[in-house]
């Protein structure tokens, strides 16, 4: 029997999290390949350390555009500079830069690529979920939506120079009261961010929290914000100063629960950033996604999950699972039949739907995947609802 009263708990970190400044630069050079040949091939891990940038992985590019190494370092730096990281321990502009990249496996190859009348194949094994909930407008967990808009606020006001005592790397934390389901609001927030040298004192940590809270009463609906100073927590530990890649090492695809829904749904595991669309991992999340928020906006359920499944160098998908965890207007079964007739579930169809193959990714890989608002450039195709009336017409 589903809780109606309920309290629930998602986290996101900022652009400047160690995890995500390598999750930003694997996609920055995803879309530097897109950007030369659409159909590229490309698996690339970061690895951000103290005054050190590595890459590895492998990577397919029509030869008379493949990038240089001076132009992917050069990609990698600037995405750095734009994060702000020009710190002693890690600078965009002196960092130690090493890049391990290679060749694609033609095995890998041979099963992923299309072939007299061989259809294009998924490019590895997997599950992928896409989940969709009406309680935000833009159809996400209210906890994981606002930990994201949190963070946000603080690097526009750094950037901005609203402030200027905020550094790069930073954590939200939010715990929400549901009542009947429906988020009334917040139990307790935790906010964690670095911060100059001047705020690494009694008064300056007092500026800090004050700061803070104006940011709490600015992004969380009015009467949202604990009255009980007690659940709320700024920079528990005591001082934040050492931070980003200097404080810990950050790699590709370690925080692949904020990047998706905060929790609230399950991840098949993989990873989205540093992979190029062919990566089931990425595209079928997308498209379980779009599928998931068409079917809300539509209004046949509050709530759903969508799973999809793959196996390397197979087209179709092996399964197709719709959960509307019993707040659904119309048979799961039927939702599940009619999706495959909207959409083609294959890795080209969807990259083909979604138009997926353009350098669309690195502002992907901060603040989340999802419920962010399609753009001019082809970016977050998967969060339009233009599957609304085909959806009902089906149905």
């Amino acid at each position: 029997m589903p809780r109606s009263h309920f309290t629930f708990t998602s986290e996101s970190v900022s652009e400047g999290h160690p995890d995500k400044v390598a999750d930003q630069i694997s996609d920055a050079v995803v879309d530097l390949f897109l950007s030369r040949d659409p159909v590229a091939r490309v698996a690339c891990e970061t690895l951000v350390t103290t005054q050190r940038i590595v890459l590895a992985g492998e990577v397919r590019c029509n030869p008379d555009v493949f990038p240089t190494l001076d132009e992917i370092e050069k990609v990698a730096r600037a995405t750095v500079r734009r994060i702000g990281y020009e710190q002693h321990g890690f600078h965009w502009q002196t960092a130690d830069f090493a890049c391990h990249l290679h060749g694609q496996s033609a095995h890998i190859a041979m099963g992923v690529d299309e072939s007299g009348n061989k259809d294009e194949g998924a490019g590895d094994q997997g599950i992928m979920f896409g989940y969709a909930t009406d309680e935000t407008p833009e159809f996400m967990p209210a906890t994981l939506y606002y930990a994201h808009r949190i963070l946000e606020r603080l690097a526009q006001d750094r950037h901005n120079r609203v402030v200027d005592f905020l550094e790069p790397d930073a954590k939200s934390q939010v715990t929400l009261a549901y009542e009947n389901e429906v988020p009334v609001g917040a139990t307790a927030l935790v906010v964690s961010t670095q911060h100059t040298r001047e705020l690494s004192n009694d008064a300056g940590q007092k500026r800090l929290r004050d700061y803070v809270m104006t940011v709490l009463e600015d992004v969380l609906p009015k009467g949202w914000v604990p009255n009980d100073s007690s659940r709320i927590f700024v920079n528990p530990t005591g001082l934040f100063e050492i931070g980003g890649p200097d404080g810990d090492a950050g790699l590709t695809g370690r925080k692949i629960i904020v990047d998706t829904y905060g929790g609230a749904s399950p991840h098949g595991g993989g990873a989205f950033s540093g992979k190029d669309p062919t990566k089931v991992d990425r595209s079928a999340a997308y498209v379980a996604r779009y599928l998931a928020k068409n079917i809300v906006a539509a209004g046949l359920a509050r709530r759903v999950t969508i799973q999809l499944s793959y196996a390397i160098g197979v087209a179709e998908p092996l399964s197709i699972l719709v959960d509307t965890h019993g707040t659904g207007t119309v048979p799961e079964d039927r939702i599940e039949a009619a999706l495959p007739r909207l959409v083609r579930l294959t890795p080209k169809g969807i990259r083909t739907h979604l138009g997926l193959n353009r350098p669309i990714y690195e502002r992907t890989a901060a603040y989340g995947h999802f419920g962010r608002t399609p753009d001019a450039e082809g970016g977050f195709t998967w969060e339009r609802t233009d599957l609304v009336d085909a959806l009902r017409d089906a149905l």
